[in-house]
């Protein structure tokens, strides 16, 4: 086991920010900036960015996941990435080629057996020296289900009860001597399995948590030491801090338990006018003609090629008066007429066209400015208790970091925000985090 981090021993009194690569699916790259779009899945494009990452002294990288190629109208969405490496075998490729930086692999309690998915992690964690995370997500998506032959199976009200049993699994297969037989039978998880490694040098796999809803908060409450959130603003991030720190405390854990991880871009230039047009050019590279069409295709449901992206939303109403997010990418809830209805209106208060208004629905999470201002912004959130880090999502690859690495790190460095070496040589080292959870609150019951 590590020695114990400076968290543990100083409460974190001091507060730093912590970077994570983070890679989602979507409109935010430069499509164009390679002329082969199977660079996207090269190990040597990873590689690239895992060391532009390590030398900006990232804590870790992260991987969104989709267990189900992604669609649109029925088709295989062709206007962005949408299926990824098997994210262990990609990690275990990069811990070879790194050092320092922490692995964080979103798998999925629905569709994966808790022992095989325990030894998987487990695998990476050993290879990486302790370097590895999960993040767990669950889902009662039929649509996705139907590549595992299971469309449907599985309530919504019963996916976190599914996971806390996964995951009580797999921690007992973690914690384990290597050989030693684990027996579970719940409602979900009926299971047999022996641990198949040695514990990790880091106690266990650092824990993450995306979840919004109650359920998900208090999930990440128990058991996350990481947790993906979607504020930036100052109101509605420390809102959603203290809301989490409160559920830290009722659930016996210290209130700086857990490390925060907004997403966003980055924007750097000399001054502030550069930035803006920067990002601008930025946002019109990506949101392409016809991706700003498809947005509105995904809610009426009908193709509309022939709709102009600078004009008004169609005249002809969805297909459906329903829908669901179960079929791939969509853009509504689950009542398209009504979310139509919704979108007139505020076209015609706003004098919006389609662009204008899919640019207001989809406005991207973003730092925009000169190093210094994007720094003093970043140091103020961090300071306020805002958040704890920063899931940055690179405009382009492999090049993608390189502005924030050289630019930006040294501004956070001299506001005493941001480390000067690694911590440590664990994830959780990295993170400044305490020994795993359950191994606390199990001590503190004696």
């Amino acid at each position: 086991m590590s020695a114990p981090t400076p968290a543990s021993a100083t409460g974190r009194s001091r507060r730093e920010l912590h970077l994570a690569a983070f890679f989602p699916f979507g409109p935010h790259y430069d499509w164009t900036s390679v002329a082969d779009p199977t660079t996207y899945y090269d190990a040597e494009t990873y590689a690239a960015l895992a060391r532009s990452a390590e030398r900006g002294l990232f804590s870790a990288m992260f991987l969104g996941d989709s267990q189900r190629l992604r669609e649109h109208l029925g088709r295989v969405n062709d206007t962005v990435v949408t299926g990824r490496p098997d994210q262990l075998v990609l990690f275990a490729h990069l811990a070879a080629r790194t050092r320092h930086l922490g692995f964080v692999a979103t798998l999925n309690t629905t569709f994966m057996a808790p022992a095989d998915l325990a030894a998987r992690v487990a695998t990476v964690d050993r290879l990486s020296a302790g370097r590895a995370g999960w993040n767990v997500v669950t889902t009662n998506d039929a649509w996705t289900g139907a590549n595992f032959r299971r469309g449907g199976y599985l309530a919504r009200s019963e996916r976190y009860r599914s996971a806390e049993e996964h995951l009580a699994i797999v921690h007992a297969l973690w914690d384990a001597d290597q050989g030693a037989t684990v027996r579970r039978t719940g409602a979900h998880h009926d299971v047999v399995a022996a641990a198949t490694l040695p514990p990790s040098v880091q106690g266990a796999p650092v824990i993450f948590q995306a979840g919004e809803s109650d359920e998900g908060r208090d999930f990440a409450a128990r058991h996350a030491e990481g947790i993906f959130s979607r504020y930036l603003e100052p109101a509605p991030a420390a809102a959603f801090a203290a809301d989490l720190r409160r559920r830290l405390v009722a659930h016996g854990r210290p209130a700086d338990d857990l490390r925060i991880f907004p997403a966003a871009s980055v924007t750097l230039a000399d001054t502030e006018a550069e930035a803006r047009e920067k990002a601008e050019w930025f946002h019109r590279r990506t949101w392409t003609d016809r991706m700003v069409v498809a947005v509105i295709e995904a809610v009426w449901g009908r193709d509309l090629s022939w709709l102009d992206p600078d004009g008004p939303l169609p005249d002809v109403d969805p297909v459906s008066a329903e829908q669901t997010r179960t079929h791939g990418v969509v853009n509504s809830r689950d009542n398209p007429v009504e979310t139509a209805a919704a979108w007139r209106r505020l076209s015609a208060e706003q004098g919006l066209t389609v662009r204008g208004l899919v640019d207001s629905l989809h406005a991207a999470a973003a730092f925009v400015g000169t190093p210094s201002s994007v720094a003093d912004r970043l140091a103020a959130a961090v300071r306020a208790g805002e958040l704890d880090g920063l899931n940055l999502t690179p405009q382009s690859v492999p090049d993608g970091f390189d502005d924030v690495v050289d630019r930006l790190v040294p501004e956070l460095q001299e506001r005493g925000v941001y480390h000067t070496r690694y911590p440590g040589t664990t994830l959780r080292e990295n993170l400044g985090l305490r020994a795993p959870v359950r191994h606390r609150l199990r001590a503190a019951a004696g």
